[in-house]
C-alpha cells in the first residue's frame, strides 16, 4: 500500500465538495419549489437533446418514474408541456414553455452567483483553469461539457 490518504484523493475531494455544492444550489432552488433534478430536467429539454419521458430517463440516467415526478412538478409551475406524440400515441412528450426558460435562466443565475462565491479568491486564470479541467472530466465521462 501507497502513502495516500483517502482525504488527498480526486475522488473523495470532488465527491465531497460536489456535496457541500448541490447543497447550496438546492438551498437556492428552495425557494422555487424546485431540486436540482428539475432544473437538469429543463436544461434537457432546453438542449433539444431528448422530448420523451422515456428518453428523458435514459439520457439523465434515472428512472422513468422519476421524470414523471419532475415533470409534474414542472408542469404545474407552467415551465413545460405535455404531448402526445402524433406518431405514437403512447408516448409523451415534453417541451419546455416561456416561463419554463425564464425559470431556467433564474436558476442558471443563481448558479452562477455560487460559482462566483466558489471561486472568490482565485485568480481569473486559475477559474479558467478549473473550468477548463471540468469540461475535460465531464467530457470523458459521458456527460456535457458545455
Amino acid at each position: 500500500m501507497n502513502d495516500v490518504k483517502l482525504t488527498s484523493t480526486l475522488a473523495f475531494r470532488l465527491g465531497t465538495l460536489g456535496a457541500v455544492v448541490t447543497e447550496r444550489f438546492s438551498a437556492r432552488l428552495a425557494g422555487h419549489g424546485l431540486k436540482p433534478k428539475h432544473i437538469g430536467l429543463l436544461t434537457v429539454l432546453e438542449s433539444g437533446t431528448a422530448t420523451s419521458q422515456l428518453d428523458i430517463a435514459k439520457l439523465m440516467n434515472v428512472a422513468p418514474s422519476l421524470v414523471v415526478s419532475l415533470a409534474d412538478r414542472l408542469e404545474e409551475l407552467g415551465a413545460i408541456q405535455r404531448e402526445r406524440d402524433p406518431s405514437d400515441r403512447r408516448r409523451q412528450t415534453l417541451a419546455l414553455t416561456e416561463e419554463g426558460r425564464e425559470l431556467l435562466a433564474t436558476c442558471t443565475a443563481a448558479a452562477a452567483e455560487l460559482d462566483s462565491e466558489l471561486t472568490d479568491g482565485l485568480d481569473p486564470e486559475e477559474t479558467e483553469a478549473l473550468r477548463s479541467v471540468l469540461r475535460t472530466l465531464a467530457r470523458r465521462n459521458g456527460l456535457p461539457a458545455d
